[in-house]
């Protein structure tokens, strides 16, 4: 039998393995397999052209028992609604297991932004508010940046909302560029949440750090703040980096985060960088490292190269980068996983402190944030460490008892099922 590589319905193989082990009533498991909604809309956008072109767009607010839904919004041309779907499960996880009261969403639409220009991105952003406002805003669903998004589009939205409502609106996304209610710290969050993550993993697993060598998968916002992080925090080697167009490796000297960031920057990849050697995506899962970040696509591990892995830390900031058949391989050899919706938690950590501070219309310093997320990471990755021994379970199903008993005591309480 072919692999599973649809998102969603690994995120359903994923909770139906929590919900067995932690012995979920029937009713509730069939509950949360599925989102509470889902909206498919059009958005017709005037080209520069001339011409209008009609793009299709998603909003799934998966589940609301534990607050207002949160999520990203992705502008991609293979977006599609089972992706949507999977995201916004993920991130009803994620919120829960980093124990912070929002619920689970994600958006999208189908479009190629890299061949679009600035006006038509923000006629294509408002449109999407447009179409969506009846169910969003700051106590129903608050979306977020998320991929081939960013802070101008997240102000055009929150402007734009804010125009329908006759009033700013500044905690209905986060986020937003700083000048207009975004939080200080937002840009790393999810790197330094998954790097408390790491380094509660390491305590406990006898990992030094120091001197440790890594290898990071993608090297977007994500990958490249981990790059930063992992050597300022804890003076690790990044040996080998890679993004869509490949990768470099450096054993010896490891590879240098200004010069990596300096060459991404002006060519678009990272594999110009000097006195580095070209190394595939591939090659780069399985190389001889102690830390490996997983920081890009979906599927990056699967049943045929998990075997192959040899780091004794798989930190997943990407969403979703190991199917369950490798999982359950990565587990088998004694290598500890620290699943994506704890590791890359930080991201939606810091978006809820930025609706926090727009709430109360008070901003905080950024060592207040770093405490802040320090303190909720290092208290998601305790409870899913006990869980974890106590069960006997592997890291994901252990996350996923957590998060999954936190949401179903909520939607009990309050007598949904």
């Amino acid at each position: 039998m072919a692999e599973e590589l649809n998102p969603f319905k690994i995120a359903q193989e994923q909770l139906d393995q929590a919900a067995k082990k932690m012995r979920l009533r029937k009713d509730m498991h069939e509950y949360l397999r599925e989102p509470q909604r889902f909206l498919q809309v059009r958005i017709p956008v005037r080209m520069d052209d001339g011409s209008t072109r009609t793009f299709t767009g998603f909003r799934c607010q998966y589940n609301d028992a534990r607050g207002p839904t949160k999520g990203g919004i992705r502008f991609h041309p293979e977006e599609t609604a089972d992706t949507v779907k999977a995201l916004a499960a993920w991130m009803t996880w994620k919120c829960a297991v980093a124990d912070i009261p929002l619920g689970g969403g994600k958006g999208g639409v189908i479009c190629d932004p890299k061949r679009m220009s600035p006006g038509e991105l923000e006629r294509l952003s408002r449109g999407w508010v447009r179409a969506v406002h009846q169910i969003v805003g700051p106590e129903k669903d608050v979306p977020a940046p998320d991929v081939y998004t960013t802070p101008q589009i997240m102000a055009w939205m929150m402007d734009e909302l804010s125009v329908i409502r006759g009033h700013n609106t500044p905690g209905f996304i986060t986020g937003k560029p700083l000048p207009i209610g975004g939080s200080i710290g937002r840009g790393d969050a999810t790197a330094r949440g998954g790097m408390f993550c790491l380094r509660e993993a390491a305590s406990r697993l006898g990992v030094d750090l120091r001197g440790a060598k890594v290898a990071i998968q993608g090297y977007g916002n994500a990958g490249q703040h981990a790059h930063r992080l992992v050597t300022e925090l804890f003076g690790a080697k990044v040996v080998a980096i890679s993004d869509s167009r490949g990768g470099i490796w450096n054993a010896q000297d490891g590879l240098d985060y200004a010069a990596c960031k300096a060459e991404k920057d002006r060519t678009g990849t990272v594999q110009g960088v000097k006195g580095a050697k070209s190394i595939t995506n591939a090659a780069l899962l399985t190389s001889d490292v102690d830390i490996l970040i997983p920081a890009g696509i979906e599927n990056a591990i699967t049943s045929q190269n998990a075997g192959k892995v040899k780091a004794r830390i798989v930190l997943e900031l990407a969403n979703g980068p190991t199917t369950p058949e490798a999982d359950q391989m990565l587990h088998k050899n004694k290598i500890h996983v620290i699943p994506d919706f704890l590791a890359n938690a930080g991201g939606v950590t810091v978006s809820y402190f930025e609706w926090v501070q727009n709430t109360y219309g008070y901003y905080w310093k950024e060592e207040k944030v770093h405490r802040e997320l320090d303190e909720k990471m290092t208290g998601a990755y305790a409870a899913v460490w006990d869980r974890h021994k106590r069960g006997r379970t592997d890291m994901r199903t252990a996350a996923y008892m957590v998060a999954v008993g936190r949401v179903a005591e909520a939607v009990e309480l309050r007598g949904i099922v």
